[in-house]
């Protein structure tokens, strides 16, 4: 199969029609050049950037790991690996992050993947533990290599570097262009790639919400109920206060979830299940979301604190008005605040009423599975059990994702006590699984 057709299949398989401009330009460098820089803001598509031009570089006789990619946080190295597997490829791909069991990794990597991705302590661990062999490593990626610097990953990334004897090629991505590269990435006759200044952000609507309370709790849950029951991300600079929003709105009758740095890696997976399979339609997060999250497009990007940098402020937005989408970002100000510099002037201010109806609850809910690929389980599995067993339609079923021991499936609300009573006693693959709605995170 030549490129051609194979990219083909490949955009196929991801619902894109074409690459922009962007993937195109990247595509083009990362093949024929040894260093790249690409510079493209977030929700751009950076990630399908690198990894197709990787995808035509790999070699299938070449039975260990062949290109390393670094990620700062274990959300990005885990998005990264899904859109590889929905690529379609027939490359090997695993992903190591800390939070979770190290023996799983050790057990995937020996039976190596073309395709490593990790975050900077996870792999430094690897490697002091000779995990995995370097020695056919030629390709480097540093995705948001802004962000691994600003977390202070300095030494991690040296020393992973460093254990890569024989590179010949270096990717780093950022969403920021004032980014300096440390001499240890060893770049040198780079090709920069600079999409900073073609943000196209004529998508993103810009609106200023007034609170009249310094707690803007109230205005906060007026401005929810007056986006058509729509899914938005709330964004605060507190993981405190996260938790506070989520709990007060779900007091007010708005189901909602949190999400931050100081929750157990589980607890993190399965709220971004919920939020992406449509069982829950708002969430509360900190910047830890602004970048590198697996979650849908949003329409709406609701700031109930504004960060403290303009770069910030933008990452956050670049979760809605991505691609040819449009999108809104509302600012939910205390009348007394001013705004900061880096907020155009003149924003349109809108006027909330004083009543408006409850969001609708969530379409769907979220069901636990206590099987996955380990247990020889796949989508089509968990499909058909439903469809036959559980007497469902299959426009009764949304986002069904398989991990390593469980699977999550998103039925919709209506549905699910007629399908927990169908299948009480019935076995899928010969086995009996244990199968309920999944627990939340939340208040």
């Amino acid at each position: 199969m030549n490129n051609d057709s194979q990219q083909s299949i490949i955009l196929s398989n991801l619902k894109i029609n074409a690459l922009n401009k962007m993937q195109f330009e990247a595509q083009r460098a990362i093949t024929n050049r040894n260093n790249t820089v690409l510079l493209s803001p977030t929700g751009s598509g950076k990630t399908l950037a690198f990894l197709l031009p990787i995808l035509q570089l790999l070699h299938e006789d070449i039975k260990t790991v062949q290109c390393l990619v670094i990620a700062p946080s274990r959300e990005l190295a885990l998005q990264i690996e899904q859109v590889w597997k929905k690529m379609g490829t027939n490359f090997k791909v695993n992903v190591c992050y800390g939070g979770h069991s190290i023996e799983t990794e050790l057990n995937n990597l020996s039976n190596p993947p073309a395709l490593l991705i990790g975050t900077p302590g996870r792999l430094t661990d690897h490697l002091e533990r000779n995990s995995f062999d370097t020695s056919n490593v030629k390709i480097l990626v540093l995705d948001e290599f802004d962000k691994s610097l600003q977390l202070g990953f300095h030494e991690e990334m040296s020393a992973i570097i460093g254990e890569l004897p024989n590179l010949e090629k270096r990717v780093l991505l950022s969403a920021t262009s004032d980014v300096e590269i440390p001499a240890f990435v060893g770049m040198s006759n780079t090709t920069t790639l600079d999409f900073t200044l073609e943000e196209q952000k004529d998508n993103l609507a810009l609106k200023l919400v007034i609170s009249p309370d310094k707690d803007k709790i109230d205005t906060l849950f007026l401005l929810l109920c007056s986006l058509n029951s729509e899914p938005a991300l709330i964004f605060c600079n507190h993981r405190e206060v996260a938790v506070r929003i989520s709990s007060i709105l779900y007091e007010k009758g708005i189901y909602t979830g949190y999400y931050h740095g100081g929750m157990d890696q589980e607890d993190r997976e399965r709220i971004l299940i919920h939020f992406r399979n449509g069982s829950l339609n708002y969430l509360i997060i900190t910047d830890l979301g602004a970048r590198g999250l697996d979650i849908p497009e949003m329409k709406h990007v609701i700031h109930y604190h504004l960060p403290a940098k303009g770069v910030d402020f933008t990452h956050r937005n670049g979760r809605t008005a991505r691609m040819n989408a449009s999108g809104t970002a509302y600012i939910v100000l205390f009348k007394e605040d001013v705004l900061p510099d880096y907020i155009p002037k003149g924003i349109e201010i809108m006027k909330l009423k004083e009543k408006s109806p409850l969001p609708q609850g969530p379409q769907y809910q979220t069901l636990y599975i206590s099987g996955g690929k380990k247990n020889k389980l796949k989508k089509s599995d968990i499909v058909g059990f439903f469809l036959q067993k559980g007497k469902l339609d299959k426009t009764d079923l949304g986002l069904i994702e398989v991990k390593d021991f469980i699977s999550f499936a998103a039925v919709k609300t209506s549905m699910v006590k007629k399908l927990l009573n169908n299948i009480r006693d019935q076995k899928m693959k010969g086995k009996k699984y244990k199968i309920e709605v999944a627990r939340g995170v939340i208040s």
